[in-house]
């Protein structure tokens, strides 16, 4: 049982991520971007996961998506440095040029293995969102949700694969199995 209780640090998160993710959309279903980051800090409660951790999943795309360095300082000003720690291992880039795909995802695979548990109940819960998101899209839209994504297929699902590898590695819970159930939905589609 998770006996977390939320408080103004959280409303506080909540109200930020939106102003910072106010103009996005899921690539695909067009719906706004807050909602794949409420569900992911849904996940990480429901998980047995902290209050640190679900601010940090509220505002885990925050550097990457929205500013980078001095965003990275204005979160820890507002949510502090535990915070910022587990967004900085969520993150993939924080300045650009942005680093080739390939290279981005193999860094991150390898900073998984060795990272906080808050670090990767944050990651599973995005990965986990993620993943439910693309096989809903998949069957509402079909065969041209992989074209909307600029890696395709194959891409995705070797990077999905090799999340759940890590995750598995690392310690299993009920979130793993649902990804690699989801992972598996996706692989037949």
């Amino acid at each position: 049982m998770n006996s977390v209780k939320l408080t103004e640090k959280f409303e506080a998160a909540l109200v930020y991520a939106n102003r910072l993710h106010a103009e996005q959309s899921r690539k695909i279903s067009g719906v706004p971007y807050m909602t794949h980051l409420m569900s992911v800090a849904a996940l990480v409660l429901e998980s047995g996961g902290s209050e640190e951790e679900a601010i940090a999943a509220l505002l885990h795309d925050s550097i990457e998506d929205q500013g980078g360095k001095p965003t990275r300082e204005d979160v820890r000003q507002r949510f502090g440095d535990r915070v910022v720690e587990i967004i900085d291992g969520c993150t993939e880039w924080d300045s650009l040029p942005k680093p080739p795909w390939q290279e981005r995802k193999n860094r991150y695979l390898e900073n998984l293995r060795h990272t906080s548990a808050s670090v990767r109940r944050v990651s599973l819960a995005d990965k986990l969102h993620n993943a439910r998101s693309l096989l809903i899209d998949s069957r509402i839209y079909g065969d041209i949700v992989w074209s909307h994504l600029k890696i395709g297929r194959e891409k995705t699902l070797w990077f999905y694969k090799s999340l759940l590898e890590v995750y598995r590695e690392t310690g299993d819970d009920w979130m793993t199995d649902e990804f690699a159930r989801i992972v598996s939905q996706l692989a037949e589609e």
